[in-house]
């Protein structure tokens, strides 16, 4: 008879519950906002942690969150990423310690029969492959699995780090925190990355054998490998070979030379696997969450923030900042625009000193020029606004051309109107669109003109407040007569140039 092989380990595995400890202030940052909430990559650290968290999740879990600082602020920016359901939150109302954070989870996880991973908030660059490492060695361990699994790192400078001592055969011993080590343990270059996994039914009742004796009066999570160790249980280690990975950020400088990294991250992997060119990528800026096509050029000093999608063959240039946007093929942003939250089609021309905001929409070869200001606005397909004009919730059709000085007043001192401007108009330079105002299809503004009231469709309007001054055939349609032979030099010479 054929002798079976025993049943693997993960087969029977109970299922996997994450814990992220997001409580503390973190006094060395300086700052009255809580360490988890400083920006990343333009995202709060514990948005970088969510993801790698979620990402390892078999099933619909939610994941467990220790708040205390700041808790209302360090929630929002969890849910920001997880969902509404996807997170469940526990107060630490005094900072007593990492142990004392996770034992604030008890109520909420002790009767779970579950393999519990503990991570803190502050360590963005880790990976959910690397996490889910740890957590198949946890339950491979010894071919049955381990009460407790840590992980460790060497660094060549272990300053400031617990030590993790192992015994003479190699095995975890107990971890010694910086301030409580003796000399000859300050020398090991192991240390505790803080980041753990525990079969929860034991963990808590190890907690509760916790004391607070050590430098800090604080009651330390990472007596509890110690603990389990005396009571016979497994405790293994995974040791990792990329400390950086698996680093907290306690510092600004810290902060910043992971902001470093992460750029020059984001940036090579868009030279090599987007076909984008980047002139200077030290002083090019570009979220992990943006989205370029290939053969698009970065001039340096460009700002691309939060998900903005920018299509192929585009050019950016310098001083641009494009945040939460999306831009479509074969576009030209010239020098020193800003687009957020907006919308620009396939071949437009943007700028130079262009500002797009709040939904604007720029359609197919559409331009805009010089101190151009588009809120709340949609410009039509092959029309332009080139110099110095304000559109506020605005409509303008195709083919319509908006005359340099051009203001949309959209504001009566109580409530905004929209301005709506149909196909084929001209409007004069320094004209001033009081809305709520319609111009009708192919209709012109005299230079200068203060439009008060509805302009119909093929009528030359002009003077302060404007006055219908002719009535405009379409030129398909003209017939040459003493009425409208000269009305393209009187169109002209009322309308100013672009």
């Amino acid at each position: 008879m054929e002798k079976q092989a025993p049943p693997s380990p993960l087969a029977s595995a109970p299922p996997l519950d994450i814990l992220i400890l997001a409580a503390g202030l973190g006094t060395r940052m300086r700052s009255a906002t809580a360490k988890v909430l400083h920006r990343l990559g333009g995202r709060p650290l514990i948005a970088h942690v969510c993801r790698s968290a979620t990402a390892l999740l078999k099933e619909a879990r939610p994941i467990y969150i220790i708040v205390g600082h700041q808790a209302e602020e360090v929630g929002a920016a969890a849910r920001a990423e997880l969902g509404e359901e996807g997170a469940v939150f526990v107060t630490q109302a005094e900072q007593r310690g990492t142990g004392d954070a996770v034992m604030c989870a008890r109520e909420a996880l002790e009767g779970a029969n579950s393999t519990l991973l503990v991570i803190s908030g502050d360590v963005p660059f880790v990976r959910a492959e690397t996490l889910g490492a740890l957590v198949q060695q946890h339950r491979t361990h010894r071919g049955h699995g381990a009460a407790c699994t840590l992980l460790s790192v060497k660094l060549d400078d272990p300053t400031g780090y617990g030590r993790v001592i192992r015994d003479a055969e190699g095995r975890f011993e107990r971890i010694v925190e910086q301030k409580d080590a003796t000399p000859e343990e300050r020398q090991t270059g192991e240390i505790n990355a803080g980041i753990y996994c525990f079969e929860t039914r034991l963990l808590f009742d190890a907690l509760e054998r916790v004391r607070p004796e050590n430098a800090q009066g604080e009651f330390y999570l990472t007596d509890v490998p110690g603990i389990l160790r005396a009571d016979g249980e497994d405790v293994s280690i995974y040791l990792h070979a990329d400390a950086r990975e698996v680093s907290g950020i306690n510092t600004r400088v810290e902060l910043a030379e992971f902001e470093r990294v992460l750029r020059l991250r984001t940036l090579r992997s868009l030279m090599l696997n987007s076909g984008v060119t980047v002139i200077d990528p030290q002083h090019t800026y570009v979220s992990p969450d943006a989205q370029i096509g290939s053969d698009t050029v970065l001039h340096p000093n460009t700002h691309i923030e939060g998900r903005t999608v920018i299509g192929e063959g585009c050019e950016i240039h310098s001083g641009t900042r494009i945040t939460d946007s999306r831009v479509g093929n074969g576009v030209t942003v010239k020098d020193n625009c800003v687009i957020v939250e907006s919308e620009v089609a396939d071949g437009c021309t943007v700028g130079p000193f262009a500002h797009l905001r709040m939904n604007a929409r720029m359609e197919e070869h559409s331009a805009v020029g010089n101190f151009v200001e588009m809120k709340k606005s949609r410009l039509g397909s092959k029309s332009k606004a080139m110099h110095l004009t304000y559109l506020g919730d605005a409509e303008v059709g195709e083919r319509t051309n908006i005359g340099a000085g051009t203001i949309t007043c959209n504001y009566d001192g109580k409530a905004k109107h929209p301005t709506f401007i149909e196909n084929d108009v001209k409007i004069g330079s320094d004209t001033m669109l009081v809305a709520p105002v319609r111009v009708g299809a192919r209709s012109v503004t005299g230079a200068g003109s203060v439009v008060t009231e509805d302009v119909p469709p093929d009528t030359l309007v002009a003077g302060v407040p404007a006055k219908v001054k002719k009535k405009l055939l379409h030129e398909e349609t003209q017939a040459v007569s003493p009425e409208n032979k000269n009305a393209e030099e009187v169109t002209t010479a009322v309308t100013g140039g672009e």
